[in-house]
C-alpha cells in the first residue's frame, strides 16, 4: 500500500491552482487535503497505472493514496463483485477511486465490478469527454469536441433478468423520476459550468412511451430553467447516427445507461481512438475516475499499450479535487507529446507520427513536456467554475388507483398447439363477475381476440383483465368507482386460473396515478 506520491526535486515550478471543481457538492476539506484510492486492475491495467502514477507524481501531485486488489484475481478468490469486503472502507474513506481496466472471468456467476461500484457508491453520472486531436490523431472530425452525460444506476443495467418460459427470458427495464431529474439536471448544471451551449437529450420514447417518455418528459420540463443552453431532443438511433456522421453539431449529449454505453463509445472511436477516452463517474460524496476501454489481455506485458485513456481520467479527478492547474499542466504537455510525433502503436500513422513508442517511451515523453504547451492543439487554462449543484429528491404524494392486472401465463395446449381463440376461451370463463378480460398479446402483438393467423406465438402470454364496469357500477350504487379493481379479486382470478391449470409466471397490476394511464395500452384497445 502506498503512503503519498512524493514531488521530485526536478519538477518545474506550477502555476497556482485554481479551484475548478468538475462534481457536485465537493466538501472543502477535499480541496484542501485530497486523497484518492487506486486499483491495477488487470491486463494492461498495471501498466497504464504504473505510467499515470509517474506523470502524477511528476506533476507535483503528492497526495496520499492507498491501493485495493479489484478484479480476476479477486473474482476467482470467491468474491462474485471482484472487490474484496474490506475495500470498501478504504474507498469511503478516500472519497475518490482511480481505477484501472479489469477482466471479468468467462462463465456464469461473476457481477459487473463497474455496475457494483457505481450503483452501491450512488454514481449516477457518468461523465465522457471526447475531443479530436487532429490531424495528430487521425479523425474525420476535426471539430469534435463533446461531452456524453450517462445516467449510471438504472435502465437495463438494473441487471434483472428472468427465464420465465422454455422460451422466452425478460430483462426489466427501470427508469425512475428521481434518476431522470438528477441525470438530466447534473447534464445542464455542467453545461453551464463549462461553458458549453447545447445540451441534447437522446431517448426511443417513441416506442418505449413509459420508460423513455418519463426521461424525454423530464427533460422538456427541466429544460426552461436554463435559458442561457439551448436544448434538444434527437430519437436514439437517428442520433446516434448523426453522432457517426456530425459529432461537431453536437456539445453536451445526455441520455440513459445503455444509450449512453453505446454512444460514448462511437464518439470516441470516431474522434481517433477508444484509447485516449477517460472517464468520471460522479456521486454525492464518492466519484469514481478509469478510462472507457477495457483490459486488453492480447497485449498484456508488451509495453504497447497507450495510457492516454486512464492519464485523462485521472485529470478528470484532479478537476474534481480543485486542482485544474495541474490537470491542465498535464493535459497540455499530451497534447504537446501528440503535437510532436511521439505516438503509441494504436494512433500511429504514417503522415504525423515521427517516432512510434511503447508505454513508458510514451509516458516519460509527457513527464518530459510538463510545463510545456502545445503549438497546433488549444491550450488548456483553468478558469473559475462555479459548483455544480444537484438537489435532494423531494418524494412528492400521488394519487394511485388501481384498475386491473395482467397476468402473464407459460401455456400451450396438451396437443401442442397455440391458439390464442381456445387461451381465450379458457381466460373468459375464469373471469368471474366484476373483472373482464380485455386482450391477450404475444411478445407484445395483439393476438386475441381479432388477432391474425400469421402471428407467430410463443408459451408467452400477457393476459389483461380490467373491471367490468357496468357489473361494478351496479354493485357500487352507481358510485364513481366503475373502474377500481380490488386486490382481493384479482387474487381470487389468479386461483380460479390455477383451478384451470392454467401457469401464472408473473403478474403486473395496472394502475391510474394521478388520473392518469400508468401501463402501456395494447393494439387496439
Amino acid at each position: 500500500m502506498h503512503d503519498t506520491l512524493q514531488k521530485p526535486e526536478s519538477m518545474p515550478k506550477q502555476a497556482q491552482d485554481t479551484p475548478s471543481p468538475a462534481g457536485e457538492n465537493q466538501a472543502q476539506d477535499h480541496v484542501q487535503k485530497p486523497r484518492f484510492a487506486f486499483a491495477k486492475g488487470d491486463g494492461i491495467g498495471p501498466e497504464i497505472m504504473d505510467a499515470t502514477l509517474r506523470i502524477l507524481d511528476a506533476a507535483g501531485v503528492n497526495w496520499p493514496m492507498e491501493e485495493i486488489r479489484i478484479g480476476e484475481d479477486v473474482y476467482k478468490s470467491g468474491e462474485t463483485a471482484g472487490i474484496a469486503a474490506e475495500s470498501w472502507e478504504v474507498l469511503r474513506r478516500n472519497g475518490v477511486f482511480l481505477k484501472a481496466p479489469i477482466t471479468t472471468p468467462q462463465g456464469g456467476g461473476y457481477k459487473s465490478l463497474n455496475v457494483t461500484i457505481r450503483k452501491t457508491m450512488g454514481l449516477y453520472a457518468n461523465v465522457r469527454p471526447v475531443q479530436a486531436f487532429s490531424p495528430f490523431v487521425p479523425t474525420h472530425f476535426p471539430a469534435m469536441d463533446l461531452v456524453v452525460v450517462r445516467e449510471n444506476e438504472e435502465d437495463l443495467y438494473a441487471g434483472i433478468e428472468h427465464q420465465q418460459t422454455a422460451e422466452v427470458v425478460q430483462c426489466l427495464k427501470l427508469i425512475t423520476r428521481p434518476g431522470c431529474e438528477r441525470i438530466v439536471r447534473y447534464a445542464f448544471e455542467y453545461a453551464r459550468a463549462n461553458g458549453r451551449r447545447k445540451v441534447t437529450c437522446m431517448s426511443k420514447d417513441n416506442i418505449m412511451k413509459l420508460t423513455d417518455g418519463l426521461f424525454h418528459r423530464v427533460f422538456d420540463e427541466i429544460a426552461p430553467e436554463y435559458p442561457d443552453i439551448q436544448a434538444e431532443h434527437r430519437i436514439i438511433d437517428i442520433g446516434a447516427a448523426m453522432l457517426a456522421d456530425r459529432p461537431e453539431d453536437f456539445d453536451v449529449v445526455v441520455t440513459a445507461n445503455l444509450y449512453g454505453d453505446i454512444v460514448s463509445d462511437i464518439t470516441a472511436q470516431v474522434a481517433g481512438s477508444v484509447g485516449l477516452g477517460g472517464s468520471a463517474n460522479i456521486g454525492r460524496s464518492f466519484s469514481m475516475f478509469e478510462a472507457i476501454h477495457g483490459s486488453a489481455p492480447d497485449i498484456t506485458g508488451k509495453d504497447i499499450a497507450n495510457p492516454s485513456g486512464l492519464i485523462h481520467g485521472a485529470c478528470m479527478m484532479l478537476d474534481h479535487r480543485g486542482a485544474g492547474a495541474v490537470s491542465a499542466t498535464i493535459q497540455n504537455a499530451l497534447r504537446r507529446t501528440l503535437e510532436d510525433g511521439i505516438h503509441t502503436a494504436d494512433i500511429a500513422d504514417g503522415q504525423h507520427t515521427r517516432q512510434q513508442v511503447g508505454t513508458r517511451a510514451f509516458t516519460q515523453a509527457v513527464i518530459d513536456r510538463l510545463g510545456e504547451k502545445p503549438r497546433t492543439l488549444p491550450v488548456l487554462s483553468v478558469r473559475e467554475k462555479p459548483a455544480i449543484q444537484v438537489p435532494d429528491w423531494t418524494p412528492k404524494p400521488q394519487a394511485k388507483t388501481l384498475v386491473g392486472m395482467d397476468v402473464f401465463l407459460d401455456w400451450t395446449a396438451k396437443d401442442g398447439t397455440r391458439n390464442p381463440e381456445e387461451l381465450g376461451k379458457l381466460l373468459e370463463s375464469a373471469c368471474g363477475e366484476t373483472l373482464k378480460l380485455k386482450m391477450i398479446t404475444n411478445r407484445g402483438v395483439k393476438v386475441y381476440p381479432s388477432g391474425l393467423p400469421e402471428t407467430f406465438c410463443t408459451d408467452h402470454w400477457r393476459c389483461r383483465f380490467v373491471a367490468n364496469a357496468s357489473v361494478l357500477a351496479e354493485n357500487r350504487n352507481g358510485m364513481d368507482v366503475s373502474r377500481t379493481v380490488g386486490f382481493a379479486e384479482l387474487l381470487n382470478l389468479q386461483q380460479r386460473l390455477d383451478a384451470q391449470s392454467l401457469e401464472v409466471i408473473k403478474t403486473e397490476n395496472l394502475y391510474e396515478i394521478n388520473g392518469q394511464r400508468a401501463y402501456s395500452l395494447g393494439q387496439g384497445e
